[in-house]
């Protein structure tokens, strides 16, 4: 049995509460794609954590966490996750590494530092954490394999290759230093012995596991529209973010998968570049990100402040569709009890008509939100723990939201903990 958590939206929808609840009842975790680029926040009887590489799966002992062949694994921040956690009181996780992941150099880093710098105003938003430049290397085949790392020569030879045109394009594009082949061998060959205890065929584990009937939940970095084929191009992420890839990014058979459950937030935040159409400027986006989340709307990756708007029923009715969704779980309920009445974007407004289906990116940037209002509750909803109990007019919130999204919500966030969460 494969269950699959993914977003509905541009990232940061609550995705890994949700992860570190369903890991409970899971024998397995998987990162399938991403790197250190995007985080998840997770609260538990440990703390408060900020979960980027590691899967979702490490707070539970009972899970095998793997790290998948479509992550683009930065050894040196996985090792630091790992080293934060368990300082922490944390037991060590059992954690697998995909033999045939692909490893984060420190020039993908450094190109994605120096391309953002080039590029000035015209930068794509990127976190500079080398995630463009790993996949281009990756997919013009001069990138190395976890398992390469302990073939000196081949290592050798495959970076001799690459830096062929890296030094290139540092010494006469960036004006920067070049690599060193040595020193860069070296480096790597430290890294792949600490990792060595972890390293494996991770696909066919994952196969035997299914065999065996182990439960396999699937975990997803950003959302939909941060798709590089689906999503607002050319402001994505460079790996495919939707439950689709997971079989791919993971090694999973798609006839193995079940539940795919999509998240999107009672309102929406974006971090990063792109248009972002509910996007609310002034003192209304203040108040609601100030608001939002357990300590505001701010990247837990980046820590950049995230745009803010009223839920956006046109891109989530694309997101969840173009993941396959089987159910939708609604996150951040709670943050919206301040309101007397609540907006929702039902349409998009664009060469004086009124369209419901999301566009492509170029047509996407001339839309204008058209809003429905709904009343609001005026109360506090955490320590709510039936969804019954719930204000009429909360409830009727939800409805409406599932109406708009054409696929059941069966869980309702109502607090940033793990046990805050409401079934219908």
């Amino acid at each position: 049995m494969v269950r699959t958590i993914v977003g509905a939206n541009w990232g940061d929808e609550g995705k890994g509460k949700v992860t570190d609840m369903l890991a409970e009842s899971s024998d397995v975790v998987v990162r399938f794609q991403g790197g250190a680029n995007a985080g998840h926040t997770i609260i538990n009887q440990y703390g408060k954590f900020a979960l980027h590489l590691l899967p979702s799966g490490v707070f539970h002992q009972n899970v095998v966490n793997i790290i998948g062949p479509g992550v683009a694994l930065n050894i040196e921040a996985l090792i630091s996750e790992l080293e934060s956690i368990t300082s922490r009181g944390v037991p060590m996780p059992k954690l697998l590494i995909s033999d045939r992941c692909q490893v984060m150099l420190p020039y993908h880093i450094d190109f994605d530092k120096f391309e953002e710098e080039r590029l000035g105003k015209s930068a794509f938003g990127s976190t500079k954490s080398g995630i463009a430049p790993f996949y281009s290397d990756k997919f013009a085949k001069v990138g190395i394999q976890v398992c390469q790392l302990y073939d000196e020569e081949i290592l050798r030879q495959r970076l001799e290759i690459a830096l062929v045109k890296k030094n290139c394009l540092l010494e006469h594009l960036y004006h920067k230093p070049q690599v060193d082949v040595d020193a860069m061998v070296a480096h790597l060959h430290q890294l792949a012995e600490k990792i060595r205890p972890m390293v494996c065929d991770t696909t066919l584990y994952l196969h035997k596991a299914n065999k065996e009937g182990k439960v396999i939940l699937l975990e997803g970095q950003l959302g939909s529209l941060r798709d590089p084929d689906h999503g607002i191009y050319p402001y994505t992420t460079s790996s495919s973010p939707l439950a689709g890839f997971g079989c791919v990014g993971a090694g999973v058979s798609p006839r193995d998968m079940t539940d795919i459950y999509c998240v999107t937030k009672a309102y929406s935040s974006c971090v990063g570049a792109g248009p972002f159409v509910v996007r609310l400027e002034g003192e209304e986006g203040d108040e609601l990100r100030r608001r939002g989340g357990d300590a505001g709307e701010f990247g837990a990756t980046t820590g950049r402040a995230r745009d803010v708007g009223w839920f956006d029923a046109v891109a989530t009715r694309y997101g969840v569709m173009v993941q396959g969704a089987t159910e939708v779980v609604l996150t951040n309920l709670d943050v919206l009890g301040y309101l007397d009445e609540i907006p929702v974007c039902v349409g998009y407004e664009v060469d004086g008509q009124v369209i419901t289906d999301f566009p492509a990116t170029p047509t996407l940037m001339r839309c204008k939100p058209v809003y429905e209002k709904l009343p609001g509750w005026k109360t506090d909803i955490r320590g709510v723990r039936n969804y019954a109990d719930l204000p009429e007019n909360c409830r009727k919130y939800v409805e409406f939201i599932e109406a708009q999204c054409g696929v059941p919500i069966r869980m309702v966030s109502n607090g940033p903990k793990r046990e805050e969460i409401l079934y219908r």
